[in-house]
């Protein structure tokens, strides 16, 4: 008989599959290995037999870390320890938004600061772009009650550097998961790694957590620059506005944003500026190359099928010519 469940979690080649609040170990089809097709934590998939024969269409999905079908983002960023990173934080609200995914700011260890500056310029530059913000501490408790009514009833991918204090959230909500915490170094101020794999955390019955470990090595070097400036809300009202349709609003001549500079904040412009130099790197990688990829799969009669790749159906073609020129060969020989 055929299930539907969802993977919560990877480990090697065991897949564990949540049905009917049961956690059924899976192994992976060999045809789905042939077509080489991706299970991702996240995905609803259907299995039988603890196979997992398909995977069914996704709401969405994110590559890095691998991870499918969430229903929101909340960046957790330090207000201190580590020292909030501006840009850092940017860049997490554009790759969502990239992916098209809701995002929330969460802004942790608040009873750290005593200084109001570091949250008023919070709220300054990110309230009227339409984020949804909260402060809490996890060590005092503070506003977790919030926390959790920002996460019921959704599937929440909570990303941020290490060190601020996720997993910490995460056990103030529910104590009894146990998940690891440390502490930020002195030497380097910044903190170490704790959550080891890609996981859906299930914190209450209506609470689903995907902890992570850690989304540090983003780079916006897989988009062209030009797309660069969508991420970013505050441009959308100059688009169209430039003189050149190329403008990518660094130094240009008749630039509508630049001529607006001073309503769009230091650290979202430098972000940018940051963004658009990755993605120039993404540029010049492929301008000489093509893009054309070999799948792995194709449909037949409805059903997916592995693929011969290209390669492997030349060298086919070459064994049935040699074995037709073979039994030529002995024919011949024979009269």
């Amino acid at each position: 008989m055929v299930n539907c469940g969802q993977v919560l979690k990877i480990h090697s080649d065991f897949y564990y599959v949540n049905f009917e609040n049961n956690i059924i170990e899976c192994k992976l089809r060999e045809v789905l290995k042939k077509q080489q097709k991706r299970v991702v934590v996240g995905d609803f998939v259907e299995f039988e037999d603890e196979k997992i024969q398909k995977i069914l269409e996704r709401k969405n999905y994110i590559p890095r870390p691998a991870v499918s079908n969430i229903d929101q983002m909340v960046v957790v960023s330090a207000v201190k320890e580590p020292a909030l990173d501006f840009i850092q934080l940017n860049r997490y609200i554009c790759f969502a938004k990239y992916y098209k995914i809701p995002v929330k700011l969460c802004f942790n260890k608040s009873d750290l600061s005593y200084d109001d500056e570091i949250i008023d310029r919070v709220f300054s530059i990110y309230e009227p772009l339409g984020y949804d913000i909260i402060f809490t501490s996890a060590l005092e408790n503070d506003n977790i009650d919030e926390f959790e009514e920002l996460l019921k009833g959704k599937t929440s991918a909570l990303c941020g550097n290490s060190g601020v204090g996720k997993s910490s959230l995460i056990n103030a909500i529910n104590p009894d998961l146990h998940l690891r915490t440390k502490t930020v170094s002195d030497k380097t101020e910044r903190g170490t790694h704790t959550t080891r794999h890609c996981e859906i955390v299930k914190a209450s019955d209506d609470i689903r957590i995907v902890d992570t470990p850690g989304f540090s090595n983003l780079r916006f070097d897989f988009m062209l620059p030009l797309e660069i400036s969508n991420l970013f809300v505050e441009f959308e009202k100059y688009k169209g506005l430039c003189k050149y349709s190329d403008c990518l609003h660094m130094h240009e001549d008749g630039c509508a944003v630049l001529e607006n500079i001073d309503s769009i904040d230091d650290t979202r412009y430098e972000s940018y500026i940051s963004f658009v130099e990755e993605a120039k790197e993404y540029k010049e990688r492929i301008k000489y190359s093509g893009k054309k990829e070999e799948t792995y799969s194709k449909e037949h009669n409805n059903k997916s099928m592995a693929k011969i790749s290209a390669r492997k159906r030349q060298d086919s073609r070459k064994l049935s010519k040699q074995k037709l020129e073979k039994e030529d060969i002995e024919d011949e020989t024979i009269y």
